[in-house]
């Protein structure tokens, strides 16, 4: 069942109007009372000339209580109307006016509500409570228009890149079909390598949703170790491009997840190992810490890059092909470890090496800071 609700501006004014008259009710209260101190309770003659006829003698009337009220009560009730019709018209006019904002503000909402999330409030010339809403629901709203625009960006992407080994393997399997002589085991092996490369493009992509969504606990973690994880995991890899990696530094305890920070390590050992040109290069892991950071430091030898390519590599699906022609990987390597470090509250750095290669850098806040 419907009902009839007072809007927000009806309130206010009927809250104001309520406060003026109840106001002017206990003034003019105050006043009668105070008249009532000085006023007898009849109507008194006092006359010049004791005993005098008060009619013919020069006399003075002072009026009682009752002749009070008659001259006081038609100005009251009076005073009193005029501060009803102006606490309503007043009351009304200054809810218009400090509602205003507001009506601002539920307007840009049904926008963004009908899809328009370019619209901002833009609320000037106050500096009270509505100016912070409004600005904190600007704020909001450019946060959800980055945040949506980077999804639409990533959900083209992957999806792009999760249909080419479901394509390739539709494309096997129809070839395969037509050849009567066909070789099951190759087939097989190559279903076998498209498979996997599509499993790791998935667990990336969970992995890089698990670091956007901040869906962790965190606990001391030791960099170092990590780090020493990651080499040890890798070495066959190493060993196999015929690079040699070198470790030093100190335990550098960082605040965060054990199992995100130890795929940023993984992830930064295999990039630096994998574009590492040419030939028997190196990779040198080192880690700081103090009170308040603790930083992990990846420098491989390779190619001469320039800036403009250093900053695409922590784009999504950006693979290197720039650096290293030959690298499998799904080009969410350094993406997946942006957004880890991110939702650690830390900073990842990216510089060319001079002579040839990539220094990358990963500050995140030590566990001591907190």
């Amino acid at each position: 069942m419907n009902k009839h609700r007072w809007s927000a501006r009806a309130k206010l004014t009927m809250s104001y109007l309520t406060l003026v008259v109840i106001a002017g009710a206990l003034l003019l209260g105050v006043v009668w009372i105070f008249l009532l101190r000085y006023v007898p309770q009849e109507a008194v003659w006092i006359t010049d000339t004791p005993g005098g006829d008060p009619f013919s003698s020069p006399s003075r009337f002072i009026p009682g209580r009752g002749d009070l009220w008659e001259a006081f009560w038609p100005k009251a009730a009076g005073v009193l109307g005029a501060l009803l019709v102006v606490g309503l018209v007043g009351g009304w006019l200054l809810a218009s006016y400090m509602l205003a904002p507001l009506q601002r503000i539920t307007a840009a909402a049904r926008q963004v509500s009908a899809g328009s999330l370019t619209h901002r409030i833009n609320l000037t010339g106050r500096n009270d409570e509505f100016q912070e809403l409004a600005d904190a629901f600007d704020a909001m709203l450019e946060r959800i228009s980055t945040h949506i625009g980077e999804q639409r960006q990533f959900a083209a992407n992957a999806s792009h890149e999760l249909r080419t080994p479901l394509t390739t393997t539709q494309s096997m399997l129809e070839v395969a079909r037509r050849d009567p002589n066909r070789d099951t085991d190759l087939l097989l092996e190559r279903l076998y390598a498209v498979n996997a490369r599509a499993i790791t493009l998935t667990q990336a992509l969970l992995t890089l949703s698990r670091a956007d969504q901040r869906s962790f606990t965190t606990e001391s973690v030791d960099l170092s170790l990590l780090a020493e994880e990651a080499v040890e995991l890798l070495l066959p890899l190493a060993e196999e491009k015929g690079v040699t990696i070198e470790t030093s530094g100190q335990a550098a305890f960082a605040l965060g997840s054990p199992a995100l920070l130890a795929q940023v390590a993984t992830n930064l050992v295999h990039n630096a190992i994998v574009h590492n040109l040419p030939a028997y290069g190196t990779v040198q892991i080192h880690t700081e810490f103090s009170d308040k950071v603790a930083v992990l430091v990846i420098v491989n030898t390779g190619k001469v890059l320039l800036p403009e390519v250093v900053e695409t590599l922590i784009e999504p699906f950006q693979r290197g092909e720039r650096i290293h022609s030959d690298h499998s990987g799904v080009g969410l390597g350094l993406a997946i470890v942006t957004s880890i470090v991110h939702a650690h509250g830390g900073t990842l750095t990216l510089t060319p090496v001079r002579s040839g290669g990539l220094r990358v850098s990963v500050t995140l806040p030590s566990a001591s800071s907190t």
